[in-house]
């Protein structure tokens, strides 16, 4: 029998000089993990975009558990998006959706 997968959301914001699209985004992420781990962590990570939102350059991503280091390294790895220099950075983990939309509080 299968185990489930358990998974993490990660809240990013996308620091960008001018508004960047999801695609791009993702082609960056991705492109990211890719040169750090390899097709094979690639595949481990299971990175998948939830939501993205042009206006705020804010952006809801899923990982696999197991993944979640290895793709917040990458994230912090990413310099350029779609050929604009760019920096992301990680708001928030959660284990539900629901928590993660909860108002972030800064200190």
């Amino acid at each position: 029998m299968l185990k489930r997968v358990k998974r993490r959301y990660l809240l990013v914001a996308v620091d960008c000089g001018v508004k960047c699209s999801s695609s791009g985004f993702m082609d960056a992420v991705w492109g990211s993990v890719s040169k750090l781990f390899g097709d094979h962590g690639c595949s481990k990570v299971g990175l998948s975009l939830i939501s993205f939102d042009d206006a705020g350059q804010v952006a809801v991503l899923r990982v696999a558990l197991a993944g979640v280091e290895s793709v917040r390294t990458a994230l912090a790895c990413v310099t350029r998006v779609s050929g604009k220099p760019a920096a992301v950075h990680v708001l928030k983990v959660s284990g539900t959706l629901k928590s993660l939309n909860t108002p972030l509080q800064h200190s």
